[in-house]
């Protein structure tokens, strides 16, 4: 036969766009529409529904950026519908290439029942399954005009990101809305088609199955008249019937499908309309639950649950009640999709109790697994975490945008820090918005790693981010894909059940350690500093704000601010969302982020006082308050004691050749008439930190344009350009004997720098308290410390411990992570001597491993401190920024862990009666306390965290309180543990202790293995 491929492919590509699909509405009438345009920010649905209404022309122009328009529509079915199924069509002026982040409407009846929303390829709303002729209609949408920043040519800047510089300029028009006849024969043609047109593009270019299908394609066309479609749609269907009933392959691949619409919670939109993109996807969602039977719908945050319990009642009634029924889903236990790499642990642990609370609360279930398909790496402490919060399993895809090196599993157990593993898969699909189409199909087929063992993967399926999720295409294509000759096969599924399925087949899975490094997106570690340091002094201030409650609670009656406390996390973890921490939103999101933090550290603040005043009483006694886990300034690692000179050796200061000499008992540093860290000398030791020759604390500014994503990429080519920032405007020395500060300032290009640097008489760190007027387009801003430190391994910190990385690049995985992430502070060490940076606001760093004959190897780290992208926000971070940061000259990890601590969680004096003892005491080495608290579920119980930071095993005893009485471990989300051992009090023999004899009085003995997390609870006294 003659090869007719292309003439076949052709042929039902163009029947398909231009006859059958607009076909599917064979008859259709105009509606009357007026509208009210809102002249500010959204307004509450009954309030829209009884706004006064002018009459509106289809056609018409409508919506200003972030504007939002009421339309009304009113129309009569014709009498000669009767019996068939209405449906209104409406076009507010969608691009169907461009689905999701543009305008969106959702439609209510008069009484303020949503219906569905409307989106680009969605843009139906039932009206009746079988009309009654003569019926009137009346419908309003509620229709968001916001603006493609996202477009054709991506990453322009634009002023549009914001309601304060957009545009004026009405942004839509409107082509159709209409009461249309929807033909439920014609459309399933449609997917008859597209399902067997997509399949055989797949298959082996001669194979049988392929040339059968091509034959009935052209078979069933031959049976459409194009003119007459809906008399002819059934004929073409029973040519392709045959084609579509031939089973597949008992070994087919399957794809467990589960609906999805993953909603950014913020990124090219404010928080405000998220919450309606919430409102829209629902309200679809659970419209097309009750039109399918087989489909399930799977939403994660809690935060979004909880904005449509608020905000939208009457969609979250509709929700709430297919959760109910197993089909509405609830996923990934966590209040958002959040960030992982840069929260604390304590906020992360927060993250799963807050969310399995809401979860457990509203609908009496916990989620399972952790749902986070798109955050920008994963840290090496999260194993440990899920599983401490009770979670099973871990599921993402991120890790496919890989720009290097291709992940080589799909389904693994994934180890972290302290050795926990779980059970985790990446979908081979490589999407979290499937359309379960034909090469969609094929390549989770083709690519699943693990196909010698298991037998699918998982497919999260629907438009996002506004795109209204699942359609009744997809469910249209699941049916015939259920079990399809050539084809994965598909069922909708709950994750849950497919995880089970999995470990079932895999008992011995591949196993990947460390963290889940993305190798893009890696200067989301700076954008926004404003942000990034935001967070930090909130979550700082409220674990300080829990302590010193509990502390005045269990001491004073103190009423423990548990709302207020609530309230505040909620907040904080909201801004953890994975395109607000990062800095990859529009300039409003940020804006508002802004000023929430500094709202969050008033508020904070304000409970920190309450607590203190309530402890501190009355009194002229000067005390310190310590919130850090070790001792200072004569103050107890979580508690206060009176306030005291510092008795160390004084910091001299003396001008020399080499530079100004600053020297304590501790350290000597040499700076030089360029403001240089030249010399950084450890006394006891003698080493010196810095490398003879060079020079630390160096600015330096770099060209940055990446190829693409501009707020959330630095491609390594960055390096290439780079200049120094060496010229002085002022240089001058101050200080007692307390300590010393050399105060610096530079002007370069059109931004200036004034740092102090801070010697105190019993510090080991040298620090740097720097303010940058910042004015650059597209740099990058670093501070380079090179160090005399033969270093294989650099010891970055992360939640509840550090993650090493090696210093060299001999493989395209190391290559690839030349921009990494930290915590408090990064560790470059060597046998006997090592040296660290600490900082209160920056989490990228890099490292280079350097040798010359003369120094040997040595390590340099530099500080990533500003940037200044221009896309999504064009004017990031212009303006005034504060750093902190300091280099520990002498440190291992314990000592790098206090000084970062130090700098985050500074002591507060107050004038009291007396010191206040802390509530909690450890005593032993190498074993920190994390956080202090009162039990969320308000029982009056004391929750105490603690950890081992070193990566070693580590032996203590934990003392609390006399106001409470036996101690339990419980989850990191302070579940019950049934299974867990009795404490053991300090001084019994193994096995011989009880958790009735783990008492305050007596002591928790507590043995804890590398990087380990663990979680008590302790009843009051009264209670045990």
């Amino acid at each position: 036969m003659h090869d007719d491929i292309n003439l076949t492919t052709g042929r039902v590509k163009r029947v398909l766009a231009e006859r059958l699909y607009p076909a599917v509405y064979e008859e259709s009438v105009a509606l009357d529409v007026a509208w009210h345009e809102l002249p500010g920010e959204p307004i509450a649905p009954a309030e829209g529904l009884a706004l006064e209404y002018s009459p509106y022309q289809v056609g018409t122009p409508w919506g200003a950026a972030w504007g939002t328009t009421w339309f009304r529509l009113q129309g009569r079915i014709p009498e000669g519908w009767a019996g068939r199924r209405v449906e209104m069509v409406v076009d507010l002026g969608f691009d169907v290439n461009m689905t999701g982040f543009q305008c969106e409407g959702l439609v209510y009846t008069p009484e303020g029942e949503p219906l569905k929303s409307l989106n680009p390829r969605n843009q139906w709303v039932l009206v009746a399954d079988e009309a009654q002729g003569g019926e009137s209609v009346e419908l309003f949408i509620e229709a968001a005009s916001n603006p493609v920043l996202l477009d054709y040519h991506p990453f322009l800047p634009t002023q549009e990101g914001d309601i304060r510089t957009s545009s004026p300029k009405k942004l839509y028009t409107t082509r159709r809305m209409d009461l249309a006849v929807f033909n439920r024969e014609v459309h399933e043609l449609c997917l008859d088609l597209e399902v067997l047109f997509e399949l055989q593009a797949e298959l082996p270019e001669s194979s049988p199955r392929r040339m059968r299908i091509l034959q009935g394609l052209d078979d069933a066309l031959d049976r459409v008249d194009l003119q007459h479609i809906a008399e002819t749609a059934r004929e073409a269907r029973e040519v392709l019937a045959p084609l579509l009933e031939r089973p597949a392959e008992a070994s087919a691949h399957h794809v467990s499908a589960i609906g999805h619409a993953h909603i950014d919670s913020a990124w090219l939109w404010p928080l405000r309309e998220t919450i309606r993109k919430v409102a829209r996807t629902s309200s679809s969602m659970t419209e097309l639950i009750g039109q399918d039977p087989d489909f399930r719908y799977g939403m994660s945050s809690a935060q979004q649950y909880k904005w449509l319990k608020v905000h939208r009642p009457e969609v979250y009634a509709k929700v709430k009640a297919a959760v109910a029924e197993g089909r509405f889903v609830p996923l990934g236990g966590m209040w958002v999709e959040s960030d992982t790499v840069m929260p604390s642990g304590e906020a992360l642990s927060r993250q799963f109790l807050y969310g399995q609370s809401f979860f457990r609360d509203e609908f009496g279930a916990a989620c399972r697994g952790v749902w986070l398909p798109d955050s920008f790496g994963y840290s090496p402490a999260l194993p440990q975490l899920m599983r401490r919060a009770g979670f099973e399993w871990f599921f993402t895809q991120k890790i496919s945008w890989n720009q290097v090196n291709k992940f080589p599993h799909h389904t693994f157990n994934w180890e972290g820090i302290d050795g926990s593993r779980v059970f985790s898969h990446f979908p081979p699909m490589d999407t979290y918005n499937a359309q379960l189409s034909g090469e969609e199909m094929a390549r989770a087929s083709r690519q699943f790693r693990e196909a010698r063992v298991a037998s699918g993967s998982i497919a999260p399926v629907g438009w996002g981010d506004g795109g209204g999720g699942t359609t009744r295409e997809m469910t249209g294509k699941a049916r015939r894909l259920a079990d399809l000759e050539g084809s994965a096969t598909v069922r909708w599924e709950n994750p849950d059940d497919y995880f089970e399925r999995a470990r079932a087949e895999m008992p011995k899975p591949p196993v990947w350690v460390g963290e889940l490094y993305l190798e893009l997106h890696r200067a989301t570690l700076t954008s926004q500093h404003k942000t990034k340091q935001g967070n930090r002094r909130v979550e700082h201030l409220l674990v300080e704000a829990e302590l010193w409650s509990a502390t005045a609670a269990a001491r004073t009656g103190y009423a423990y601010p548990y709302d207020e406390l609530n309230a505040l996390w909620e907040d904080l973890l909201l801004h953890q969302f994975h395109d607000i921490l990062p800095g990859t939103s529009i300039a409003w999101v940020h804006r508002e982020a802004v000023e929430t933090y500094r709202r969050l550290t008033e508020e904070a603040e304000a409970l920190i006082g309450r607590a203190l005043d309530a402890l501190a009483g009355d009194g002229d006694v000067q005390l310190t308050f310590n919130a850090a886990p070790f001792g200072r300034s004569g103050a107890p690692a979580l508690g206060a004691a009176e306030a005291a000179p510092r008795g160390a050796e004084p910091v001299t200061v003396n001008e020399e050749a080499r530079g100004v000499v600053l020297r304590n008992g501790l350290v000597e540093v040499v700076i030089s008439r360029e403001g240089h860290i030249v010399s950084a000398v450890d006394l006891a030791s003698g080493r010196d930190a810095i490398p003879a020759g060079a020079e630390a604390n160096v600015l330096q500014l770099h060209q940055d344009f990446p190829n693409m994503w501009d707020a959330w990429d630095v491609d390594r080519y960055y390096r290439n350009r780079v200049t120094e920032l060496r010229s002085l405007t002022s240089f001058s020395v101050e200080g007692d004997g307390d300590e010393a500060r050399i105060v610096i300032e530079r002007e370069f290009s059109g931004s200036r720098v004034r740092q102090v640097l801070r010697l105190a008489a019993d510090a080991r760190t040298l620090r740097i308290d720097q303010e940058t007027d910042w004015h650059e387009a597209e740099k990058f801003l670093k501070v380079s410390f090179p160090l005399d430190v033969r270093a294989e391994h650099t010891a970055a910190e992360t939640q509840f411990g550090f993650n090493k990385r090696v210093t060299h690049t001999n493989t395209s995985w190391e290559a690839a992570k030349f921009e990494t992430s930290m915590h408090r502070f990064v560790l470059a060490d060597e046998p006997g001597f090592g040296a660290a940076l600490v900082t209160e606001s920056s989490y990228g760093f890099d490292m280079t491993r350097d040798a010359d004959d003369d120094a040997g190897v040595t390590t340099t780290l530099r500080l990533s401190l500003l940037r200044a992208p221009r896309f999504p926000d064009p004017e990031t971070d212009q303006g005034v920024h504060q750093h902190s940061y300091g280099l520990v000259i002498g440190a291992d990890a314990l000592v790098a862990t206090r000084e970062g601590i130090h700098l985050n969680s500074p002591v507060r004096s107050r004038s009291g009666a007396a010191p206040v003892e802390s509530l909690v005491r450890v005593d032993g080495d190498g074993v920190l306390v994390s956080s202090v608290k009162l039990a969320h579920d308000r029982s009056g119980d004391l929750v105490v965290r603690v950890y081992e930071p070193q990566g070693r095993r580590a032996n203590a005893v934990l003392h609390v309180d006399p106001a409470f009485g036996a101690g339990r471990e419980v989850s990191l989300i302070e579940d019950e543990l049934p299974d867990a051992p009795a404490l053991e009090a300090a001084g019994s023999g193994s096995g011989s202790g009880s958790a009735e004899g783990a008492t305050a009085e007596a002591g928790v003995a507590l043995s804890l293995s590398p990087f380990s997390v663990r979680t008590f609870r302790f009843s009051p006294a009264q209670a045990a």
